[in-house]
């Protein structure tokens, strides 16, 4: 089904066709048809299934629609997400997709100057794009009014929930006129994002997408059974394949991103960290050169990676596995965009045995494991997991060719302490 068979108006077509589309993804299919109809919208979808363009095209369409000419444009479309990094990328859509529409966009994130961003808003726009502290701060300065807000959108609930913004989300919602239209998108629904949702909809209809099972039959995904001391060891010989033009790796924490970083650069492995911590002038530089290929290996925390959309990007590595197990489908969702081919390799030591078993029974499978490596994890049987050969160099990635010799037996190593990698 084409993008034409939606009702979206021409000139959104002629971007959305500049942009390469063709088909929309099932929640774009589902979506915009139901914001169209001016209904609010309850979306349970995660980042990686083309929800983004299920708001933004129907939202530059109903403003379209009625366009202002006021000589300062007042703000009638507010989107609220909880990174600054997905916050610039939807803004960047709505750019592409409302390039012939007459309409204007622009984001505000903390961790930056706000002048250029008090300045575009003095100007007028249209459409305002927000994380909520810095969204909070300009309302109390007096910079942003939401008493002319149409349409309403709260992106990634559940990541607000987990990065403590649920106060802040109350606080814009109280701002926020009663005579609006709604849509509200997370990947999970626990209780506390139910409850949140039924203050903000009215008589919603809810789309679920539900990317888990596409995510893992899209992407390949191994797991490599290994001491904790020896990851490092694992991570760099995993690296040496050059079909690995670049990878996202991910850690549990920020200390452990930079720790990555650290072993990566003496092994003479370009790779920056992107998490927290960093200046945000610093983790949008790091993001640029990995999107570049400056930069082989961007090593992130959850909460960082999320946001990150970088083409073509075919493997991820989770350094790290999460302990909760949605977190793992959301990482190396990373990979295997919109149909593409992805590979996902995970490092598993004994205390990450546990959350492993979590993942499998989230995602309905067994990993293949990986065994022909040199440093195995010492207690690892093997049975729980149907056993896998390292897939060979020239076939990661989804390669149809096989590298001649890959019976050969795996060639000698050293085991390597974790301090001898430090």
């Amino acid at each position: 089904m084409p993008f034409q068979s939606l009702n979206i108006i021409e000139p959104i077509l002629r971007s959305i066709e500049q942009e390469g589309y063709t088909i929309p993804t099932p929640i774009q299919k589902e979506a915009i048809p139901i914001v169209l109809r001016g209904t609010d919208l309850l979306g349970c979808a995660q980042t990686g299934t083309g929800k983004t363009a299920a708001f933004a095209i129907p939202i530059l369409q109903l403003l379209s629609a009625s366009k202002s000419f006021d000589r300062k444009r007042k703000i009638r479309s507010l989107i609220v997400t909880p990174t600054r990094e997905l916050a610039i990328q939807i803004d960047e859509s709505f750019k592409a997709y409302g390039r012939f529409c007459g309409l204007t966009s622009t984001v505000v994130f903390g961790g930056v100057n706000q002048n250029p961003q008090t300045a575009i808003l003095q100007r007028g726009v249209d459409i305002l794009v927000a994380t909520p502290g810095r969204l909070l701060d300009l309302m109390d300065q007096g910079f942003i009014s939401l008493r002319d807000i149409e349409i309403f959108v709260l992106d990634e609930a559940d990541r607000m929930l987990d990065m403590g913004f649920i106060h802040d989300v109350r606080k814009i919602i109280a701002a926020l006129p009663r005579k609006r239209q709604s849509l509200f998108f997370s990947a999970t629904m626990p209780p506390e994002i139910v409850k949140l949702s039924n203050t903000i909809l009215f008589q919603p209809t809810k789309v679920e997408v539900t990317p888990s099972a596409s995510t893992v039959d899209i992407v390949e995904q191994y797991v490599y059974f290994v001491d904790k001391g020896n990851k490092p060891a694992l991570l760099i010989d995993v690296l040496k394949d050059k079909t690995i033009k670049t990878a996202l790796v991910f850690t549990r924490t920020k200390h452990g991103a930079d720790r990555v970083v650290k072993i990566l650069a003496k092994n003479k492995i370009s790779a920056e960290a992107i998490h927290g911590n960093k200046a945000q002038n610093a983790r949008q530089r790091a993001l640029a050169n990995f999107k570049a290929q400056t930069t082989r290996v961007l090593v992130a925390t959850d909460i960082a990676a999320r946001g990150i959309d970088v083409e073509d990007m075919e493997f991820v590595i989770n350094y790290e596995l999460s302990n909760m197990a949605e977190t793992y489908v959301h990482r190396i969702g990373r990979t295997g965009r919109a149909g593409a081919k992805g590979t996902a390799y995970s490092f598993c030591d004994a205390e990450e045995k546990a959350y492993l078993r979590d993942i499998e029974k989230l995602i309905g499978k067994k990993i293949p494991v990986i065994d022909d490596h040199a440093w195995p994890l010492m207690d690892h049987n093997p049975v729980k997991a149907p056993k896998q050969q390292r897939p060979p160099r020239t076939q990661r990635g989804g390669s149809d060719t096989r590298s001649a010799g890959h019976n050969n037996p795996p060639r000698a190593r050293v085991k390597k302490s974790f301090n001898s990698w430090r």
